[in-house]
This record gives structure tokens, sequence and C-alpha cells, in this order.
């Protein structure tokens, strides 16, 4: 044995040793099945000695391969096989040029999965994303145009970033530290989505992330931008990982004193951009209050959803009562509406919002955020007119918006009980996360 060792522990001849060892494995084997085959007389114990053999493939089969292939790596003599993975990727391409010649670029995120989202840095405007159905198949479900243009001349907000205050603000006006400000009315006799010129009609600078698949925007607007005080910094990061989520995280300071509200304002349609409707979706909204609105959308009370089309506490079908004689259905000709989001938080400090299904297609999306309402608009104001992508016109009730954010009319309900702050001061950071997770079922 004292001789044996030395040539053991040299992997040369340990490896020549398994290999040998293999063979007369191997040769056994095969011995043993020829007399199988025969029909020779065998004992019990050489039934059960058969039986072994010829069920047991990892008896001898499995594991003496094993041991061989890794004898015949530690030679040289195989390569270990390495597993493909798809790489998660940033591409850049041109989406056209501003009035002025300036370009415009779309920024598209792929994970490993296949799944991709294509954001401009025209508005931080989410123009596409590509997700799985239950076979696999994958659709565009964000609604969007083909060209810069459209977005320029016709977009009612598809996709983009919107601020600085998201929803509206009652006759353009609210005061602070007891001055008041003027916004723009430009949605009836209120302020919409940060006036005549928000946040969506911005080119912003971009940064490619170093650790994860996305792409940070920034700009700063100025101190009395569409009548805001304070010159805001803002940054809004787009993240796919390889769950399939589609992460927004949002980053605010400011110099003065101001009101901010960011969100995302992404048209979904879960059967594909371009399907007929969004009515033959469900939709399970957990919070069991809604913000009720006069007729100009402006809140005037915080109710309760039960016993009334508002109640998608568990999944509903959005075109079963759609159309039910309700005066807040009425204001705001379907669902236009913001949802308390209800307080309980998972391992990241998110609550789940809002989960949507299309049960033809299996696809899912649900969303988590640290944002206190949902805004659930159901597409009441397409009317056929635009056409998007796939060169399909977008009818009524086409796209729906499930926008985190804070209750509309907030700077004019400061101090109220039951409404989350919007004031931004100097000395703070402004944050905000949302989470769009993607499946099929």
């Amino acid at each position: 044995m004292k001789y044996l060792l030395p040539l053991m522990l040299n992997p040369w001849n340990r490896g020549l040793m398994i290999i040998k060892l293999m063979k007369t494995s191997i040769s056994i084997f095969s011995f043993a099945l020829i007399l199988f085959a025969s029909g020779c007389v065998i004992s019990e114990y050489g039934a059960k000695t058969k039986d072994t053999l010829m069920k047991g493939t990892h008896y001898i089969g499995e594991k003496s391969k094993s041991i061989y292939t890794s004898g015949k790596q530690s030679l040289g003599f195989e390569k270990k096989k390495q597993i493909s993975v798809k790489p998660m990727t940033v591409s850049k391409s041109n989406f056209g040029k501003l009035p002025d010649g300036t370009e415009i670029s779309k920024y598209t995120l792929s994970n490993a999965n296949g799944m991709r989202v294509g954001i401009l840095d025209y508005g931080g405007t989410v123009k596409e994303i590509y997700a799985p159905d239950r076979n696999g198949k994958f659709s565009n479900v964000s609604l969007g145009f083909s060209s810069l243009e459209d977005y320029l001349d016709k977009s009612p907000y598809f996709g983009c970033i919107t601020g600085r205050y998201a929803n509206r603000i009652a006759k353009g006006k609210f005061n602070l530290d007891g001055k008041e400000f003027q916004l723009a009315v430009n949605n009836g006799s209120n302020h919409l989505h940060g006036g005549d010129k928000g946040f969506d009609k911005y080119l912003w600078k971009t940064k490619v992330l170093e650790t994860d698949t996305g792409i940070e925007f920034s700009r700063t607007s100025p101190d009395g931008e569409e009548g805001y005080p304070g010159s805001l910094k803002c940054k809004v990061t787009y993240i796919l990982n390889n769950e399939n989520e589609l992460v927004i995280e949002y980053e605010a300071t400011t110099n003065k004193p101001t009101v901010i509200n960011l969100t995302n304002h992404t048209y979904f349609n879960l059967a594909g951009e371009g399907a007929e409707t969004i009515l033959d979706h469900d939709l399970l909204l957990p919070g069991s209050q809604f913000v009720a609105t006069d007729e100009t959308n402006i809140p005037t009370a915080i109710q309760s959803v039960v016993g009334t089309p508002f109640d998608f506490r568990k999944y509903a079908r959005i075109g079963k009562r759609i159309e039910m004689d309700h005066e807040q259905l009425k204001f705001g000709k379907g669902y236009d509406h913001t949802w308390l989001v209800g307080p309980e938080k998972n391992e990241e400090g998110l609550s789940h919002a809002a989960t949507l299904r299309h049960q033809g297609s299996g696809r899912v999306m649900k969303i988590f955020t640290d944002q206190p309402g949902i805004q659930f608009y159901s597409g009441n104001y397409l009317d056929g007119t635009l056409i998007g992508h796939g060169g399909k016109p977008y009818a009524l009730r086409s796209g729906m918006c499930l926008e985190t954010q804070v209750f509309p009319d907030s700077p004019n309900r400061q101090g109220q009980d039951g409404w989350k702050s919007c004031i931004l001061l100097p000395n703070q950071v402004y944050t905000h996360k949302t989470i769009h997770r993607f499946s099929a079922e």
C-alpha cells in the first residue's frame, strides 16, 4: 500500500486508474446482461441482483459515468459544459429629432428571459413593454406611437414621467408658507399633470446604470417653471430585472419649499397594444376606500368602496359595472379615481396596490408601491383618432392607467386627516418606488 500511495496521489495516475476501473465495471455489467438475456437459471439472490441491474440505472451506469467523466476532465481529455445564459442588456437607438434638430434616443432594456422595455429620453417615456403570455409569446402591452412627431403633437401622456405635480390641482392654485401660487389651468378649470409644459415635454439627461439593467433620467426644473416654486432636481430610474419586474424609482430635492407628485402614465392593455378593449381585463385593488370627486374630478371626500362599483377587493371584470348609474362613474366618464393603498408592507417597505390580469393571454401585472394611492383611469377619452405602434386605432377604453401617487389636489388639503403631505422642503429628499411585476398563468 505504501508503494501505491504516491501513485494514487498523482492526479495523472489517479485519473488513469479511475478510467481502468470504469472499463472493468462496464465489462462486468455487460457480462451480467448477457447472462440474464440468455435465459440462464439463477437463484433468488441472483434474480434480485438482475432486477437491480436492469432497473437501477443509478447503481452502476450514472454513478460510473459521473466518475468516469470526472476522471477525463481531471486529465484534460474533456471540458466541462458551459451553461448558456442570455445577457441582460441596454441598447440605444435613434428615435428622430426635435424641431430644433436635437436627437431623441430610445433605450431598450432586455433581460435574460426575453422581456424588453423601450424608453425614450423625451419625457422619460415608456414606449413599449414586451411581456410573455402563457405560451411564451411576447407582445407589446403598452400603448404608444411609432414616431416622435406623434408624441410631440398628439400624446395623451402615453408612458411619460408626469410632474411636477401629477393629477389635478383645483383652479390651479395653492398656498404655501402664506403665499399663493397660480399655476396653468389646462384641464377645464383645473391644473393637470404639471401644466402646459410638464415633465413629459422635456428632454431628460440619461445615464446607463453600471450595476443593474437600467437607465437613470435626470433634469432640473427651474424655480418658477409652470408657476411652481423652487428649483427641483429630479432623477427617475427604470430597472428591468430577471424576475420580469420593471422597477421605477423617483428622487428629488429642492432649494425652496414646493409641492411634488411624480408618477408614470403608461397605458396598459395586457391583450396586446392595439387590442380593442380593456373591459375584458380583471382588476384587483385591495384598498377599501377611494377618493370621491366632484364633476371636475377634484376630491370631495374619502369614501368606502363597499356596496359600490368601486369595490375591487376581489377580482372583478372592468366592464361589468363601468356603465352603472352611479354619480362617480358619471363624473369620471368611467373610472378616473384614486384608491387608497393598504398599510400592509412587504420586506421592501412596499404595499400591494393592484393586480391586473387578462384571461385570454394569461398575462398578469402586479403593482407594488410606497405611495398612499393608485389612480385607475379606464381610458375614457380615447376615441379612435390616435393610431398606435401597430397601425391600429386606439378606441374608447382600449388602454388603462394605474398610476401610483399621492391624492389629487393634495396641495390644498395640507394637514387634513388621511391626506399624505405633498410638501417638499429644502432639507428633505423626495423618494417614490413602484414595481410592475409581469407574469403569466
